[in-house]
């Protein structure tokens, strides 16, 4: 199921227009970086996008292609990573139904962001059976590629405890199976005598002592065996630790250190907050919204002394100036030697010089729209065939693969 030689990360984003410089520092920079090391599967969340915009169905339309384009043209590599559209693989829908059978209400309406977007979105309905199980169907996009671990920042970790939460409920309500103690002792024999002993020795020992140090050693003798099946590994594992079959694994949070990309006012950039320079802005759009860009209130005349820390362009220069400016900045500014203009120069020459690399290789996509379709069309055949297997052991677990 598992390449042996990756990690499997998932990750995905909402089409809700094109993308801006917070998604490039925040997100784009860290995929383009984890799919040189791991299995990585980034997709297209359209069915998220209907839980807050289902009456707006004629963005999200035009988003996903925007979107694509914009990860494409920032460096995500669809010959090393897997790019796909949520709602072409129908897997990630069973399985939501499915989980959605087992999850407590409780746990939804404890989920953080829950209340925070009620109370943020007061302009739209959220009252809606969607919007209250999205969490499900987040862990369901999770679930359905036995992913390991799924990138988010510290807002979003209770998003993966309430996945990890489902699979461990789902893997002890259906990893029992009626013969699962005979099952786990016949691929216990498969090992060889000797091995069959030692394991049973390591199993006793951590369930009648608690001893830790031989569950990882049973663990690592059950990861190095070549003569079994996956099935078998997995009730090997089972059994080992008391529970039963992992037939969903518990996938782990990667926290990312991303760099927080202020807006052009000092807020998180936010298409919302209409402060934030887009990746596909032209040269004289980004030199006319840093130009304008509002600066420390004190510096009334070019004459008045300023503090940059106070000033939304600061963290800009914290951003993408190295220290020889950033101490011209602080000096220039704190004894009125520079104007603000003269400030955002060096940031209006370095986003544009970071932007025009993605602008070009946007263009080019753009003028491909095929390309751009062959790339998803082949992302969604691969995530539908790892999709297919997980859900062929889902069924038989709960008991939907009738004969």
């Amino acid at each position: 199921m598992h390449d042996s030689r990756h990690t499997r990360v998932l990750s995905g984003m909402r089409p809700t227009g094109r993308l801006h410089l917070g998604h490039y520092h925040g997100v784009l920079k860290n995929w383009v970086r984890l799919q040189q090391e791991h299995d990585c599967f980034f997709f297209v969340a359209d069915w998220h996008a209907l839980t807050t915009a289902y009456d707006e169905r004629e963005i999200i339309g035009q988003s996903i292609w925007d979107l694509v384009i914009d990860w494409l043209a920032c460096g995500v590599n669809p010959s090393l990573a897997n790019i796909f559209i949520q709602s072409r693989v129908i897997e990630h829908a069973e399985l939501h139904l499915l989980l959605s059978m087992i999850a407590p209400l409780g746990w939804l309406e404890r989920v953080p962001t829950y209340k925070d977007q009620q109370q943020n979105l007061r302009n739209k309905d959220l009252l809606t059976y969607g919007f209250l199980g999205y969490p499900v169907l987040q862990s369901a996009d999770i679930l359905i590629y036995q992913a390991s671990a799924v990138p988010v920042g510290e807002d979003q970790v209770s998003h993966v405890e309430i996945t990890r939460e489902l699979a461990r409920r789902f893997n002890y309500l259906f990893g029992r199976e009626p013969d699962f103690e005979e099952k786990a002792a016949a691929a216990a024999r498969r090992m060889g005598k000797k091995i069959s002993r030692l394991y049973a020795e390591l199993r006793r020992k951590y369930q009648e002592q608690g001893d830790h140090e031989a569950l990882g050693e049973a663990r690592a003798l059950i990861e190095a065996q070549q003569n079994i099946t996956v099935d078998e590994r997995e009730r090997l594992l089972g059994y080992l630790e008391g529970t039963g079959r992992t037939i969903l694994p518990e996938p782990q949070a990667l926290l990312t250190g991303a760099s927080r990309m202020p807006g052009l006012d000092g807020r998180k950039m936010s298409k919302s907050y209409g402060n934030m320079i887009s990746l596909r802005d032209e040269p004289r759009v980004v030199e006319q919204k840093i130009r304008t860009m509002p600066t420390d209130p004190a510096r009334v005349r070019r004459t008045d002394p300023g503090e940059p820390t106070k000033c939304p362009v600061w963290d800009f220069h914290r951003l993408y100036s190295g220290q020889e400016t950033q101490d011209w900045v602080l000096s220039g500014c704190r004894s009125a030697g520079i104007g603000c203009l003269n400030c955002k120069q060096p940031i209006i020459e370095a986003v544009k010089a970071e932007l025009e690399p993605i602008r070009e290789r946007a263009r080019a996509f753009e003028d491909d729209p095929q390309a751009v379709r062959r790339i998803v069309a082949d992302g969604c055949e691969k995530a539908h065939s790892v999709a297919r297997e997980t859900m062929r052991e889902v069924r038989a677990a709960v008991g939907l693969d009738y004969r």
